[in-house]
């Protein structure tokens, strides 16, 4: 019997499934101990920074569950201490110690909001109590004493011609008056919270002696998901929200506001097959949170679902949803016509359809949108109508047809443009483009800026859905730490004309250190980007680390832009949660093999998503051989993931491979300094630099394991084919020392989830990996190890 025969036959067989004697039987929450580590060198010790640090994570960060930062940001405190009291005021400062506040609000909830807001921040943030009174408009502000004054530009007539349009504030420092004047009152409010962000920046209640700040909102709209659930929004998360400069919400996506579910339950299409496992909508939540939103100056946008076919039967129940929507949710901002769930006729089949198809499609769709335009707008002309075409071919070359959507459109609906996906770029030589949400690109796609010159010539305003913090590139982690990259795409947003956002997606909103930053470019007159990252790095790392942190942040950014990895894949969302098969694992969940059912559609969208050798989440994250060894699904993911068009016989896999170990170089060149940074913080600030720290190792780890993954599958495809002893030999020892590799980060993440239930949580799906299912992993890493490897050497 041949070498390659034998191996071919353990490959196939299940005899070692079960897990072994020396598998990590340690509960999801055990403490990994710094000295257990076992990094990648030749030695399997690790380096003394990341043994050093992750002792610290340990020492410094509480055991976490999962959902536990779900819950911090619903019962947690807004405001939390801030200042640092080995501050003093500067000659060209001053203290608001001392000042009291007054304001005139008109009985509006919004300034109210805001007034109450900022007593609490000056209180628990700042240490400072600061009187309020509330005025009412026929009486002017008392000047006795130091104060603040708070109203609408109406009672501010001398400078009520400097704000011209709505979120506008003007912040005036006046001999012993501190003027905060609003446009409307969501100028007010945001004028209040850039009081705030100066003094976080500050790390005091100090401001400039001569502030004048004259700013303009640079945006009509931006609106944002919950990073919590589908309808999760609790009040703590509106605050935040509000806080980051955010007065639009996306919410109940797939889901009609009124509970409306005509189209899943009558439709034989396959989208809407799809759209009726999504969940049952309560009318009551949405007034619940259009109501709560209200107070923080926030506008509720919804989708409309519905199948559009055409006939006059389907214009009059599309015509009849509609009011029977506005007519429920008066005070609803707008409507996002977004393909998936406003579809016409039959949902996909336009990649590569002819243009004769394409464009009667558009037709009939771009008409289903101005039906639903032509009803909201006769009841309210300022409801944004939002035709989001996202599901239409957006590779570089078909910019003709998406122009073509823009043209169709009736003139007073707003498009709203998917930005960088799509955008085409090259790797050695060879054309790819982004096959979905990333940040590796800076965009516009082709596509998008054709259809913003399409727009622009119509004298249409654009809208995009364009990611800034987040993004489906590393979609597990909750945001990304890569701030030259999102300025870069903050200017070219600013650059192209476009005034409302939909700025993230699957990914949400959780506080973050990157959404700060995007808050200050969102108003003209903003800080210099470097003062800004100077700034940010300061406070979160402490002053004499900041020069560290710039350089890191640097490295960073060098990082991601190499990343080949573009879209929601394993790589980059599930590497550090899918093991390395070796040979097929026992079977975890029920299997439909010698069933009248497909087998492989139960695994796919209409079944239960879930591969049975390892079900902890859907199956498009898990990566997973072919154990017939008939196909190299490395080299296929390759091509897959990078959207890279290369003849059959071109290997894409080590130009990949190049690419994203170039990307982890540079991450581990930043986290070196990362690292010393959060070392070396003062103590009261060492907490939150060791989780900013967990956060860029954690995509570190991510890009190591996606290398990790596919190249154990190339070295295990080159050893079932392998006739030689001595060449199986030498494969095997690659597959162990990747393994060993994998191990030591496998630990590495064990302890960053058990400290921080952000990771692995996606909420279109819940959690993508968990501290559960890495111990399983870690139990298969090392069967694989101990008893597989072993027994394929014998």
């Amino acid at each position: 019997m041949s070498q390659h025969f034998s191996r071919r036959k353990f490959l196939l067989s299940t005899g070692l499934g079960i897990a072994g004697t020396t598998a990590l039987n340690a509960a999801p929450d055990t403490p990994v101990s710094g000295g257990d580590h076992t990094i990648g060198n030749k030695t399997g010790t690790a380096p003394d920074d990341t043994q050093t640090f992750a002792a610290e994570v340990e020492r410094i960060l509480p055991k976490d569950q999962p959902y536990g930062h779900h819950k911090r940001i619903a019962e947690g405190p807004l405001h939390v201490l801030c200042r640092d009291r080995g501050q003093a005021g500067t000659n060209d400062e001053f203290s608001l110690e001392g000042w009291q506040l007054q304001y005139i609000s008109g009985g509006d909830q919004v300034i109210e909001t805001a007034v109450e807001d900022f007593r609490e921040f000056m209180k628990v943030s700042m240490d400072v109590e600061i009187p309020v009174l509330k005025i009412e408009p026929a009486v002017r502000a008392k000047k006795k004493g130091n104060q603040i004054v708070v109203g609408l530009k109406e009672y501010f007539p001398q400078y009520a011609a400097n704000l011209k349009g709505p979120k506008a504030y003007a912040l005036i420092k006046e001999k012993q008056q501190l003027l905060v004047i609003g446009y409307d009152p969501v100028g007010v409010l945001q004028g209040l919270f850039c009081l705030e962000a100066q003094m976080k920046f500050r790390e005091g209640p100090f401001l400039e002696k001569n502030l004048r700040w004259i700013r303009e909102a640079v945006y009509e709209r931006r609106m944002v998901l919950s990073g919590l659930g589908w309808m999760e929004w609790p009040d703590n998360q509106l605050a935040h929200i509000a806080h980051n400069g955010f007065d639009g919400l996306f919410t109940s996506v797939y889901a009609n506001a009124n509970g409306d579910r005509t189209t899943p339950e009558t439709s034989t299409d396959f989208y809407a097959r799809l759209m009726y496992r999504i969940r049952r909508q309560s009318p009551e939540r949405v007034h619940d949170l259009i109501k709560r939103a209200a107070r923080w100056g926030i506008k509720v946008y919804t989708p409309i679902i519905y199948q559009y076919t055409g006939t006059a039967e389907s214009e009059a129940g599309l015509r009849k949803l509609v009011k029977d929507i506005i007519r429920e949710f008066p005070e609803m901002g707008g409507y996002v016509l977004l393909t998936e769930g406003f579809w016409y006729q039959k949902w996909g089949g336009l990649h590569g359809a002819d243009e004769a198809h394409v464009k009667n499609w558009a037709d009939n769709w771009a008409k289903a949108v101005g039906i639903v335009t032509e009803e909201c707008h006769r009841v309210n002309p300022e409801t944004h109508i939002l035709a989001w075409e996202y599901n239409i071919d957006f590779r570089p070359q078909n910019v003709k047809l998406k122009r073509y959507f823009v043209q169709k459109l009736p003139q007073d609906a707003i498009p709203s443009l998917t930005w960088e996906n799509g955008k085409g770029f090259e790797l050695d030589g060879m054309q790819g483009f982004l096959r979905d949400y990333s940040l590796s690109q800076v965009g516009p796609a082709e596509v998008t800026q054709g259809q913003i010159e399409e727009a622009n010539a119509r004298g249409m305003k654009v809208f995009s859905k364009v990611d800034t913090f987040a993004s489906w590139q590393f979609g597990t982690i909750p945001y990304l730490p890569f701030p030259g990259q999102w300025r870069k795409r903050y200017d070219a947003l600013a650059k192209y004309g476009v005034k409302g956002t939909i700025e993230s997606w699957s990914s949400g909103f959780t506080p973050n250190f990157i959404s700060e930053l995007r808050y200050w470019t969102c108003w003209n007159e903003s800080l210099s980007y470097e003062d800004l990252i100077g700034k940010m790095a300061s406070r979160l790392f402490g002053k004499e680390q900041k020069e560290k942190v710039l350089q890191a942040w640097v490295h960073f950014d060098q990082a991601i832009r190499q990343i080949p990895d573009t879209g929601p894949n394993m790589g980059t969302n599930n590497a550090i949660g899918n093991p390395l098969f070796f040979q097929e694992p026992p079977l975890r969940t029920a299997t439909f093999h010698k069933s009248w059912m497909d087998h492989n559609m139960w695994m796919g969208y209409l079944g239960g998503e879930l591969n049975p050798y390892w079900p902890f989440t859907v199956t498009r994250m898990v990566f997973y051989p072919d154990f017939t060894n008939k196909t190299n699904r490395a080299e296929q993911y390759a091509r897959g993931a990078t959207g890279i068009v290369a003849a059959p016989g071109t290997p894409l896999l080590p130009v990949f491979l190049k690419y994203l170990k170039n990307a982890s170089a540079e991450m581990e060149k930043g986290l070196k300094l990362y690292r010393s940074a959060a070392l070396a913080s003062p103590e009261w600030k060492r907490a939150i630099a060791v989780r900013e720290v967990v956060v860029a190792e954690h995509l570190h780890r991510m890009m190591d394991s996606n290398a990790a993954v596919l190249e154990f599958e190339n070295y295990r495809l080159q050893w079932a084919a392998a006739t030689d002893a001595g060449k199986a030999n030498s494969l095997l020892d690659q597959m162990e020392k990747i393994l060993k590799e994998e191990i030591a980060r496998t630990k590495l993440s064990q302890l960053a989830v058990s400290r921080d239930s952000r990771f692995g949580f996606q909420f279109e799906q819940d959690y993508v990996y968990t501290p559960y299912s890495l111990s399983e992993k870690m139990k298969l890493l090392q069967e694989t190890l101990s008893e597989q490897l072993p027994a394929a050497r014998r």
